[in-house]
């Protein structure tokens, strides 16, 4: 049996659309968002220790969603990984980020402490280090596409995306198959691109120019400030456009096209997805 935690968050349902029902289970915060899952489910909140007692018991794997609450994932991730050690899982999946040991990103911290955590626990695991997902650009090609430009502060630095998609079928790889215990594997697109080559990019789908405007990062965050995306937000966006130089969002390993078996989804093929 498989459980999958976080189930019904995007990546938990292209997940879930990929490993057989009969055997699979989803872990879920809220059933009523759950009905059109199409596998049995379990309540359990990475809030609520005392909710996960149990939720992994009878797994042979179990597929760990990171959380999303930036700053609190420490205490939850621990609540999931006692639970699964308690339960005696024997195999932990874990979606990490990129280079999370050696990560730039203040954001790595946690996923670092996590990994550390697992290690710790002696459960057999699997890291997933994922990078960016394309989808994550979604309303800056959708705001390019209808004024002709958008501006960031990445300048000539680049990342290497891929579709959520692409991160979900390797997922589904590792779980369906043999040999991944106590393996890490950095998984990023095939082709890293700059917001240079985004303009491009998106200036052949669009089929009129868009322009890039490259931004200090003062003004960068000037203009996210003026936007009114709250003070955390803010600071996040400039930091990660300031450690695209520093490769913190490339990888050549080639894990995911790899585990896929196929080359990972194009920048051209996500921003049609975006702009349909």
């Amino acid at each position: 049996m498989i459980v999958v935690t976080g189930a019904t968050g995007a990546l938990g349902r292209l997940v879930l659309s990929g490993l057989p029902a009969a055997d699979t289970v989803g872990l879920v915060r809220d059933p009523a968002k759950a009905a059109d899952l199409g596998v049995a489910t379990r309540v359990g909140s990475y809030d609520d220790p005392a909710s996960l007692a149990g939720a992994f018991d009878g797994a042979d794997k179990v597929l760990f969603i990171s959380g999303s609450e930036v700053g609190k994932r420490v205490d939850q991730h621990r609540a999931v990984v006692d639970a699964a050690k308690a339960a005696g899982v024997p195999h932990l999946v874990y979606t990490s980020v990129l280079h999370a040991d050696t990560s730039p990103l203040s954001l790595a911290a946690e996923h670092k402490a996590t990994e550390q955590m697992i290690r710790e626990s002696g459960i057999p695991f699997t890291f997933l280090r994922n990078s960016w997902y394309t989808e994550m650009y979604d309303p800056t090609f959708q705001q390019a596409a209808a004024t002709g430009s958008f501006a960031r502060s990445g300048g000539q630095g680049t990342l290497a995306t891929a579709a959520r998609a692409d991160y979900a079928e390797a997922a589904v790889a590792v779980l369906t198959s043999a040999g991944h215990e106590n393996k890490v594997y950095e998984l990023a697109g095939d082709v890293a691109w700059s917001y240079f080559d985004l303009a491009a990019a998106l200036t052949d789908v669009v089929g009129k120019p868009i322009a890039y405007q490259d931004l200090t990062p003062a003004g960068h965050r000037q203009a996210l400030t003026d936007a009114g995306l709250p003070p955390h937000v803010v600071d996040l966006l400039v930091e990660i456009d300031q450690s695209l130089a520093q490769g913190a969002l490339i990888d050549n390993s080639g894990d995911l096209s790899r585990l896929i078996g196929h080359p990972t989804t194009s920048l051209a093929s996500s921003i049609a997805a975006a702009l349909r």
